[in-house]
């Protein structure tokens, strides 16, 4: 869990984004299931008695909501093995090591097509541009966590490994 805590610290940089992200860290950190955790007017007292400002609180909760509502909803039609192409304004606000660490985590079988597409959603409700590797890495580590599933070993290595984006490209074997 330190290696959250200090991604978290060392990746993010956008004030509002921070403290989403700073809380989106601290539930992964004290409640190992997404069940484990109160209802949200509960859980926004709890964050608000750690120190969260109820601002940010109120944020982090829109961003998990908007998560939830995505991770409740299948869709089959998602589920194929076709190449995602990528529009202009989603290479533009997620930039190129977000479109290529998503690439990677699909073409490795650690996200299916769905998530990948609710990674992507989630990545562009944030609004803010590039979208760094570290915020990225956060979002598909709070999907799983959303869905109830833990980041096997080599998911959890590419999410907490080297977050240098001029790092070379991560090849699959």
């Amino acid at each position: 869990m330190e290696h959250v805590t200090l991604l978290c610290r060392e990746e993010l940089s956008c004030y509002s984004s921070v403290t989403m992200f700073d809380i989106l860290v601290y539930l992964y950190e004290t409640y190992y299931r997404p069940d484990a955790c109160p209802e949200p007017a509960a859980l926004a007292r709890k964050l608000s008695a750690v120190g969260f400002d109820d601002v940010e609180i109120s944020e982090a909760l829109d961003w998990l909501n908007g998560l939830r509502e995505m991770a409740g909803t299948t869709n089959p039609a998602l589920e194929s093995s076709g190449t995602r192409f990528y529009i202009t304004q989603e290479v533009d606000t997620l930039g190129s090591a977000a479109v290529g660490f998503i690439q990677f985590l699909e073409l490795a079988g650690l996200l299916s097509a769905s998530q990948r597409e609710i990674v992507i959603e989630r990545a562009l409700a944030l609004d803010e541009s590039p979208v760094t590797l570290g915020k990225l890495k956060i979002i598909v580590l709070m999907l799983l966590w959303s869905q109830g599933k833990e980041p096997d070993a080599l998911m959890f290595d590419d999410l907490f490994g080297s977050d240098e984006e001029d790092a070379a490209p991560r090849l699959l074997h």
